[in-house]
């Protein structure tokens, strides 16, 4: 079951890429690991380092997909992008973002600056 959500939750993540590809963005990085969390998608949209977080919802039954991203997620991510601006030694001056993707059943919504 874990597996089969994954492989879900990937294919959606490709999706959210392909939607920022071509809006212009350039994806630099996906499914970034590290000990103080995850973050779904890191692309550039000149000036800004943008951290992607990517939800989605087969249907509303459960809510919206932007719903789920709540303080306690944002503050992990947020979390997670200083542990890569330091581990890929970005200058301190390098202006990021914090965007998010939902993804309802055919539709994609994205938020610039969400958190």
């Amino acid at each position: 079951m874990k597996e089969n959500r994954r492989k879900t939750g990937a294919e959606y993540e490709r999706q959210a890429a392909e939607f920022l590809k071509s809006k212009g963005y350039r994806i630099v990085e996906q499914n970034y690991r590290c000990r103080a969390g995850e973050i779904d998608i890191i692309a550039e949209d000149h000036p800004y380092l943008v951290f992607v977080e990517v939800k989605y919802r087969a249907t509303a039954a459960a809510g919206y997909a932007l719903e789920a991203i709540d303080g306690r997620k944002a503050a992990r991510i947020r979390r997670a992008a200083a542990f890569y601006l330091y581990e890929k030694r970005y200058p301190e001056e390098t202006p990021c973002r914090f965007d998010a993707v939902g993804v309802d059943g055919e539709r994609i919504t994205h938020i610039e600056h969400a958190f």
